[in-house]
């Protein structure tokens, strides 16, 4: 049997190509009899309806627009944040009736990785994508999939602040958030504090401490330019693995096991006032360097898994440590976890209209912040004094 095309479709039904088109794509332009006849005739002949592909190629647009995530896929159906921003993403777009095609990052299996990674099926999803925008997030402009999607001239719309005045963005002041947060804890006495980030390692991986120009995202080196700014003591950063309670609580493990966060001893006998002539005089340690006080997850995943960890382990928030976050989510209401809210719904909205409107203004909007101060934070305990 012959192909069935648009031209064997309107040669059946007594009418041009283009009214066939128009059935399928601009349904308005013709009766609705006329339509229903076509339609029907179609089905009879088994005329599957126009190639989407050559639409593509004809109309220069592909009715769809991508998001490249920095994580793995399943973070963007299971992380609190993601799901609350690409649910206002997709209220914009859907409304529109264009698609959203979710770009994830290769993980490496060997958890070898701190930063986003992009390998070669990375660059061919993007080399190959029928989109007509790109949301990118967190993820600095000059990565190489950005690159390709620029060099195909697909739009790109980021989620963090450029300089560029041509750039098209939706932010919030992550520097500043930073400040707002350890401003918080220094008015509470905290000098030294631990910041918890997310790697590209599982989740649950074994803690371990990263420096400054380790981290990948842009979002989360802000917020720690901003924390040291705003801290007077040491700021310690470590992972435990992507976004997740697990990694929380195992970098919160890793800091606890490691003694940087003793609690107080509790005597089970007198202590001595003058030592025996024959017994030597027992030396205690010089501590090195201080302990933090209080633990910023710079996501509220990580710090809901650090409050799980300190729980584990008898150890009292905000009396012995205080916790704080970021983002907002609704887990952290009831968790009485202090956070910095951000809008992640509207940033999402707002993604989307810049990503389906080139002449959509303002392209470079910059979200309201706050800081929502709960019950996880207080006082600083008291540090022991350094030799």
């Amino acid at each position: 049997m012959a192909r069935m095309t648009v031209k064997t479709l309107a040669a059946a039904v007594g009418v041009s190509p283009a009214t066939i088109s128009n059935a399928y794509n601009r349904p308005d332009q013709l009766s609705a009899e006329l339509r229903d006849r076509i339609l029907a005739t179609a089905k009879e002949l088994g005329y599957p309806g126009p190639d989407a592909a050559g639409r593509t190629l004809r109309m220069g647009r592909a009715e769809a627009v991508g998001v490249l995530l920095s994580e793995r896929l399943s973070y963007a159906f299971s992380d609190p944040f993601a799901v609350e921003f690409l649910t206002g993403l997709s209220e914009v777009v859907e409304a529109h009736g264009i698609s959203i095609v979710l770009m994830p990052l290769s993980t490496p299996t060997d958890g070898s990785r701190t930063r986003p990674n992009a390998d070669d099926s990375d660059l061919t999803a993007v080399r190959n994508a029928n989109i007509d925008a790109l949301a990118i997030l967190s993820l600095p402009t000059d990565h190489p999939a950005a690159m390709i999607a620029r060099a195909r001239g697909i739009r790109l719309v980021t989620t963090d602040i450029s300089s560029d005045p041509e750039s098209a963005w939706v932010a919030i002041d992550d520097f500043g958030a930073g400040v707002m947060v350890g401003e918080h804890l220094a008015r509470l006495g905290h000098r030294d504090v631990a910041v918890l980030v997310e790697t590209n390692q599982p989740a649950g991986s074994p803690g371990q401490r990263l420096e400054e120009d380790q981290l990948g995202f842009l979002d989360y080196a802000a917020r720690v330019a901003g924390l040291r700014q705003a801290i007077g003591g040491q700021v310690m950063i470590i992972s435990g693995g992507h976004n997740s309670i697990e990694s929380g609580a195992t970098a919160t493990s890793w800091l606890l096991d490691r003694d940087r966060i003793p609690t107080a001893p509790t005597p089970t006998a007198p202590i001595p006032t003058v030592p025996t002539p024959t017994a030597p005089i027992p030396t205690v340690p010089t501590p090195t360097a201080p302990s933090p006080t209080a633990i910023v997850g710079l996501s509220d995943v990580l710090a809901l898994g650090a409050i799980q960890a300190l729980a584990s382990r008898g150890l009292s928030v905000p009396a012995e440590v205080s916790v704080c976050g970021f983002d907002d989510i609704t887990a952290a209401a009831a968790a009485n976890l202090t956070t910095v809210h951000q809008p992640i719904r509207e940033k999402g909205q707002h993604v989307g209209r810049l990503l389906l409107d080139p002449e959509s203004q303002p392209r470079q909007v910059l979200l309201p912040i706050s800081l929502i101060t709960r019950g996880t934070t207080g006082q600083a305990r008291q540090q022991p004094a350094l030799s």
